[in-house]
This record gives structure tokens, C-alpha cells and sequence, in this order.
């Protein structure tokens, strides 16, 4: 019997750096078919995905800044930079057959739509995988904030953040080998302790859409896809009491 989604409609938080593989810099398109391989196993089971994706594998805004380039400058740099790694998975996506559009929040009518949420909404209905590129539109928010956003915009159920280890720790566990997984947080755990799973305004803004936030390894076959039915590991950050 195929498996059931637990969360119908979804929205995938991916880092540029895990689009780099084992390189230092840039893509790797092993890692990007592998990325899309895991998105078209839950288009399959029938849930709505839609994408946020990072560019620290190509310009960091904050570095870009810290290097001397005026902040509001970088982080438009850095925006610029998310495009390319959505036409990068979305050319991916649509080699294995899994229709995709990109909408970004600055206009760049040659490469991309641009984003107006209703047209958001109705691909997705459609079944098409829909890649929001640009972050926000402007400086100073993260790609973490702008998941966040266009979670709560397109009325999504969870919001998964991908990262390279299955859940959140109390430590690095690729440093501390005795680091605590956690099951299940608050928001306000993750604020309090200072957990940094996503930055304050994603948080914040997730807790007032009571959108939960899942953070899983994007690195484990199949994980998406287990996730999105519930199952397999994963930290949720939820209203709800933690479990300790």
C-alpha cells in the first residue's frame, strides 16, 4: 500500500551549500539530480511542493557585506545568486518529468515569472513544483525568512528545512559526539535557546502562521518523502509542548 502524506501541501527550505556536493564552491549535479530525485518522490505521492533555495554555494550577502560590499548591495548580489540554483534544479526537475516554474521575487522576465502569489497558488494546484527564487524581494532578509513568507503566503502545512544532519541538536554533532537529538521543540525552545534552526524572524513568523517546521537530512535517501508521511527521523517545531 503506497504511502499516505501526512502534510498535503509542503513547502522544501534548501541551502545552496547542499547543492555544492563535496565541491568548495558552486554545483554539483550529482547532488542537484539527487536533490530532485528526493522532490519527485513526493510530487508522486501526490502532495503540492514548492521551494525556497539558498545561495551560499555561490554569494553569502552577510559575507559579501563583511568584505567591504555596501549591505543592501550584497544581499541583492546574493538574491541574484538564488536564481541561478532554482534554474539549476528546475532544468533538473524537468528532466525527470516533474513540470516546474520559477517565480522570483525580483523581475527577470526572460529567465522567470515573477512572483504574484494567486499564480503561485494555481501551479501548484496544477501539480507543478513551484521554486520561489530572489529570497524576499529585499535586503536584509534571509532565504530563511523568505520560506518562512511564502510558507504562510501559500498556505502550506509545514515548512521542511533540508540540512545535512536528521533533526536539531543541542550541539554540532559533527564536532560533539555526545550531542542531544531533539524529537520535538517550540518555537519558543528555538528562540530561547538560541537553537539555530532558522533565524528569529523565521521562527517568529512560522509560530504566528502555526506552521510547523521540520528540519530532516536531505542527505538520507528517501527522507523527504518519509517525512512528508510523517515517518523516518526528523525534529518538529511546533506549538506544542516539547518533549524533553
Amino acid at each position: 500500500m503506497a504511502d499516505t502524506p501526512r502534510f498535503k501541501r509542503v513547502l522544501l527550505k534548501i541551502s545552496g551549500e547542499a547543492l555544492m556536493g563535496d565541491r568548495s564552491y558552486g554545483l554539483d549535479p550529482n547532488m542537484v539530480s539527487r536533490v530532485c530525485d528526493e522532490i519527485k518522490s513526493v510530487v508522486d505521492l501526490g502532495a503540492e511542493v514548492c521551494l525556497v533555495v539558498g545561495a551560499g554555494n555561490i554569494f553569502r550577502g552577510v559575507s559579501g557585506a563583511s568584505a567591504g560590499i555596501e549591505r543592501a548591495t550584497a544581499d541583492y548580489m546574493g538574491m541574484l545568486a538564488t536564481v541561478m540554483n532554482a534554474l539549476a534544479l528546475q532544468g533538473a526537475l524537468e528532466d525527470k518529468g516533474v513540470p516546474t516554474r520559477v517565480l522570483s521575487a525580483i523581475p527577470m522576465a526572460t529567465v522567470a515569472e515573477p512572483y504574484i502569489r494567486r499564480r503561485a497558488v494555481r501551479h501548484m494546484e496544477k501539480g507543478r513544483v513551484v521554486i520561489f527564487a530572489a529570497g524576499t524581494g529585499n535586503p536584509f532578509f534571509t532565504t530563511d525568512t523568505a520560506a518562512a513568507l511564502r510558507a504562510s503566503e501559500m498556505g502550506c502545512d509545514a515548512l521542511l528545512k533540508a540540512t545535512s544532519v536528521d533533526g536539531v541538536y543541542d550541539a554540532d554533532p559533527k564536532k560533539v559526539p555526545t550531542a542531544k537529538r531533539f524529537d520535538k521543540l517550540t518555537y519558543l525552545d528555538v528562540l530561547s535557546r538560541d537553537l539555530k534552526v532558522m533565524d528569529a524572524a523565521a521562527i517568529s513568523l512560522a509560530r504566528e502562521n502555526r506552521i510547523p517546521i521540520i528540519v530532516f537530512s536531505i542527505f538520507t535517501a528517501g527522507a523527504f518523502s518519509q517525512v512528508v508521511c510523517g515517518k523516518g527521523v526528523f525534529t518538529i517545531v511546533t506549538d506544542e509542548d516539547a518533549a524533553q
